[in-house]
């Protein structure tokens, strides 16, 4: 386990997950997959978070938040470039606040953590997404200072769609 990141909140601390965590980090995803209403939308495993998240070419980082010394909830995120600013941002994939432990300022503080890690890294920006029907939850970034980017949708390829346009990069045009 690694040492306790320490926080201005009394009773939360965050610390950087290791591949210890990995059973808690999918615990989490499937968590927040059903506060999305998606729970079956979860297609990783321990094997592949192990893989990606802690192998020789880790693709995104975790955080973990504990209040009172349980775990409370977790932040994924990984790095983004801005061709406009000339400098990586950070992107926030997943923020995840078990319910029992909302209202403490756990959401604040991994928020907050985030933003300092950017800063400190020298990031352009800060982001993520959110869905649109989750109003508590922009409600909240709202506070933290958040501007919605309601001029940009989000676009995905995902599945045989993507499959589809892979192999169309070798299919010959004329």
């Amino acid at each position: 386990m690694t040492a306790a990141i320490a926080t201005p909140r009394p009773g939360v601390s965050l610390r950087l997950a290791t591949r210890d965590d990995v059973p808690l980090i999918l615990t989490f995803i499937r968590e927040l997959a059903l506060y999305e209403r998606e729970p079956d939308a979860v297609q990783t495993d321990e094997a592949m978070l192990a893989a990606n998240l802690f192998g020789a070419q880790p693709g995104a980082e975790v955080v973990i938040a504990e209040a009172d010394g349980q775990p409370a909830g977790f932040a994924l995120f990984f790095h983004n470039f801005s061709t406009w600013l000339g400098r990586r941002g950070l992107y926030l994939e997943d923020l995840f606040v078990r319910p029992e432990f909302r209202g403490r300022g756990v959401g604040q503080v991994l928020m907050a953590y985030l933003a300092k890690l950017a800063v400190e890294r020298g990031c352009g920006r800060f982001e993520w997404a959110v869905l649109d029907w989750n109003t508590p939850a922009i409600e909240f970034y709202r506070r933290l200072g958040a501007a919605g980017m309601d001029e940009w949708t989000v676009q995905r390829v995902t599945g045989e769609a993507l499959h589809n346009l892979a192999a169309s990069f070798d299919t010959p045009r004329s």
